[in-house]
């Protein structure tokens, strides 16, 4: 039996580096021997491992060979809001590029969004300093208590995952009724808070948008608390001396309503379209917004929810924000389902009617095994 020693300042753990053929058992135990560095996989890469422990390792159907195979043939969606509120002609015409991203792609970008410049390359800043400190500071946050307000830790589906992703997460909720401001990680509080702040402004508008390329009214969708949940979800992607074996993130789709993302330079974010895997280009300045599956689902499929992953990369660490709009924290039994409004004899609903936390409780316990929580609430 192989193993791999890692030292994370105090305590050496032993993960071994097990073959395919051995136990289920036995990758349980591999889990826990890294869940107990509380280190994570920088852990692994600073500890200096030049391979990819088995528990990595995506299975044959998830091989990231040929995953660039669409550069020039598709464009993705960038969509300018200047102006939007200056006249309806411009208005009328973002609403339509954001209808037609949502029909077809699920994703787009946006640009000229109004949260400053410096305002996102500071809160790249601070996820990265999050990330980078003491293991010894950073672990009085690492749980698997996602009821808590402040949580971090390595793969929230560590445990029923196919294979473990090659990344760490750091995440806080930051609306309703957000943590107080000493709750928060000092080396990245003041810079959580005025981010937040700002997505929340920025969400408010795009949900106006969305509701209206629905053909409803502006209010309607903040008018069912949408926008009413934002967690804020800082991702840390190593270096990785074996990018081919393993992914920073499996196939999947988002759970809440809709997602905004703020990623580095790096790159490695692709989206399933037409069948294809197509990158999504890092924008200084920009935001990558998609439709997430409770957006889906009451949009009655008008709106999709797309599968996408993030690729492993031997150069790192790749850094990203990601901030939900979702409840799925709060302790209420409102039911969502399809829009009555966007129904009709030729459209009948295509979905049970759920809660937010039902389904969120569903997402997490399937983990990313790269199929979609939707169908199991189709009629």
């Amino acid at each position: 039996m192989k193993y791999i020693n890692y030292y994370n300042g105090s305590t050496i753990y032993r993960i071994k580096k097990m073959d395919t053929s051995e136990s289920k058992h036995d990758r349980k135990s591999e889990l826990e021997a890294f869940d107990d560095t509380k280190a994570g996989v920088k852990g692994l890469v600073d500890a200096g491992i030049s391979k990819v422990p088995q528990i990595f390792i995506s299975p044959p159907n998830t091989s990231t060979n040929n995953s660039n195979p669409t550069t020039g043939q598709f464009i993705f969606p960038v969509i300018d809001l200047q102006g939007i509120n200056d006249n309806q002609i411009n208005r009328k015409k973002v609403v339509e590029e954001v209808r037609d991203a949502s029909e077809t792609w699920g994703f787009f970008q946006v640009i000229n969004h109004g949260i400053p410049f410096d305002v996102l390359e500071e809160m790249i800043r601070g996820a990265r300093s999050f990330h980078e400190q003491n293991t010894e500071i950073k672990k009085q946050w690492y749980t698997r208590e996602f009821t808590k307000k402040v949580v971090y830790n390595s793969n929230f589906d560590l445990y029923s995952a196919p294979a473990t992703n090659w990344r760490d997460t750091f995440f806080c909720i930051m609306a309703p009724n957000p943590p107080s401001f000493e709750e928060l990680p000092q080396i990245c509080r003041d810079i959580i808070v005025k981010y937040s702040e700002e997505v929340k402004k920025l969400g408010r508008c795009l949900f106006e948008l969305l509701a209206e390329a629905l053909g409803l009214n502006t209010s309607h969708l903040k008018d069912m608390d949408c926008d009413k949940g934002l967690s804020v979800v800082c991702h840390y992607y190593p270096a990785c001396p074996e990018p081919e074996l393993t992914l920073g993130a499996s196939k999947h789709a988002d759970d809440g309503f809709l997602t905004l993302l703020l990623q580095d330079h790096i790159g490695g974010l692709q989206v399933l379209h037409d069948n294809c895997w197509v990158d999504v280009p890092p924008t200084p300045g920009a935001l990558v917004v998609n439709i997430a599956d409770l957006l889906q689902l009451i949009s009655n499929d008008k709106f999709k929810s797309v599968e996408h992953r993030v690729l492993a990369n031997r150069v790192g660490p790749r850094i990203s924000v990601a901030c939900f709009f979702s409840t799925f924290f709060l302790p209420s039994s409102r039911l969502y389902g399809p829009i009555k409004e966007l129904l009709s004899e030729e459209n009948p609903p295509e979905y049970r009617e759920t809660t937010v936390h039902e389904y969120a409780t569903y997402f997490t316990s399937k983990g990313l095994d790269g199929t979609s929580a939707l169908q199991h609430f189709r009629r």
